[in-house]
């Protein structure tokens, strides 16, 4: 992800508008809209002050991520299989409609798969408008979570076309589904900032170029 889309996602999970984030940094408005269209780049005081802004560092700002961070060899062998495991718990609980389990909650939808060491637990309450968390635990310990609130935004939106596009994230997308996916005339985008030990994110679903769903999301590793 590059910097303008990594400003833009920063800004609406702070929920600011581009005219109160260019109060924030004493900007005018159009200077703020022409870092997130990519025409222009801010100098390195305005870096420092968006990096302050929202609480990451300059070198995340200007760097592309990758999934994975640089870590240990063990550490990175546990990430993963971590990983691993997320991906196929997704693609073997909502998204293919199989392993619901007993509410946890009153009026949740709560989906568990295990395999190995690892257990996954999704839950969630609403419908058209929703909101939940994913859990994965290892030997009983709880090690990664990630919490989403989305909503349907009209007609025609499609579940089982949102279904199909979780099931299809890969080991550089395993947060939510992939960066995009296509399907006749529905179209999912994905956009994440951070990597899997720290990350947030949102996706959204349009049908023939009219937006129809948003979900955003973040989680990160808890152990």
């Amino acid at each position: 992800m590059n910097f303008s889309e990594k400003l833009q996602l920063l800004r609406k999970n702070k929920g600011l508008t581009q005219e109160e984030m260019a109060e924030r940094l004493d900007v005018s408005r159009q200077a703020v809209a022409k870092w997130e269209s990519g025409q222009a780049y801010p100098d390195i005081l305005n870096l420092v002050q968006i990096s302050n802004l929202f609480n990451v560092s300059v070198d995340f700002l200007v760097r592309d991520q990758k999934c994975m961070i640089n870590v240990s060899p063990d550490t990175k062998t546990d990430l993963d299989k971590l990983i691993d495991f997320r991906l196929e718990a997704g693609k073997n609980t909502y998204a293919a409609s199989m392993n619901e389990t007993t509410s946890t909650r009153f009026d949740s939808h709560d989906f568990q798969y295990t395999n190995g060491p690892f257990t996954y637990h999704d839950t969630y309450v609403g419908g058209e408008k929703f909101a939940g968390q994913e859990a994965i635990w290892k030997d009983g310990k709880s090690v990664y979570a990630m919490n989403y609130l989305g909503r349907v935004l009209g007609e025609p939106f499609n579940g089982n076309f949102l279904k199909e596009a979780l099931s299809k994230a890969d080991k550089n997308m395993p947060y939510r589904g992939p960066e995009y996916f296509q399907s006749g005339e529905y179209l999912y985008k994905c956009k994440v900032v951070g990597d899997f030990t720290w990350f947030q994110g949102y996706e959204e679903i349009y049908c023939n170029e009219i937006k129809v769903y948003e979900c955003y999301f973040h989680g990160g590793l808890i152990c």
